[in-house]
């Protein structure tokens, strides 16, 4: 039986300051988005994203990430305790991110950019989304380090015990979603995206794609304790990710009829 091994939550100690795990994911996730954008660009001329927009895409798109990941936990899984304690809403240092807000903020945020530049926003999207799934995945690693979202109980032989929660041999379901949403997603749409595809192709296997696996993993998380199972037995993750796939589907499937 393993044990997580408690690390300290700040990577990088500078006196009184620090720098937090979950904040340097976030930094390797930005810079993996610029690094693996401009490596495409410069593979292929006729891009539609230059070097210069992808750093002002970066931008916007961060800025989607942070207010769209912290409202869209605060809307989705405790609104009625923020709505009692408003002032919290700004202490993103005591957590509470949610993907699925950071993803309808990088949707706004990039809707922003296009309608500042004059470019295709659908078209845009296919170029962003391969770059996505390293940053989700150095995400997972941090929420791991931290200890937090861990898995449920079980006895399948790697399981690990989180000591700050019990001592119940879990699911490291932080690892399954690094793998999946991570790694996994990665390498499909990397390999996918790298010939040309219909405009909103690649959009609709992101959705699918990420949509399923955070659906999958689901059933070896452990749900929040202040929501618990909702509906059918599924998890909020798993009630906000259904639209996902199936909008995905939609996007794919009109995609290549389309192109027929």
């Amino acid at each position: 039986m393993l044990v997580h091994p408690q690390f300290d939550p700040i990577a990088i100690h500078l006196g009184s300051f620090g720098i937090h795990w979950y904040g340097l994911m976030y930094l390797i996730g930005f810079l993996g988005v610029l690094f693996l954008g401009k490596w495409r660009i410069r593979r292929n001329p006729d891009s539609i994203v230059s070097e210069r927009d992808l750093d002002d895409m970066l931008f916007y798109g961060a800025l989607g990430v942070i207010l769209g990941g912290r409202l869209g936990y605060v809307l989705f899984y405790q609104p009625g305790y923020y709505l009692s304690h408003p002032l919290e809403i700004l202490a993103v240092w005591q957590g509470g991110m949610s993907f699925h807000g950071g993803f309808l903020g990088v949707l706004v945020a990039m809707w922003l950019f296009v309608r500042k530049t004059g470019k295709n926003w659908l078209a845009v999207m296919d170029f962003v989304a391969p770059l996505v799934p390293l940053g989700l995945g150095a995400g997972r690693l941090g929420n791991f380090i931290n200890g937090e979202l861990w898995g449920r109980a079980t006895d399948v032989p790697w399981a690990i015990v989180f000591p700050q929660v019990d001592n119940l041999p879990r699911h490291p379901s932080q690892l399954y979603e690094f793998g999946l949403e991570g790694i996994a997603l990665f390498l499909l749409l990397w390999i996918y995206s790298s010939k040309p595809r219909p405009v909103g192709a690649v959009s609709g296997l992101f959705l699918i794609g990420y949509g399923a696996s955070r659906f999958i993993v689901e059933f070896a998380r452990e749900p929040d304790s202040f929501l618990g199972p909702l509906a059918l037995g599924m998890s909020m993750g798993q009630w906000l990710s259904l639209p996902m796939i199936l909008i995905g589907i939609w996007m794919l499937r009109r995609a290549l009829t389309r192109n027929n």
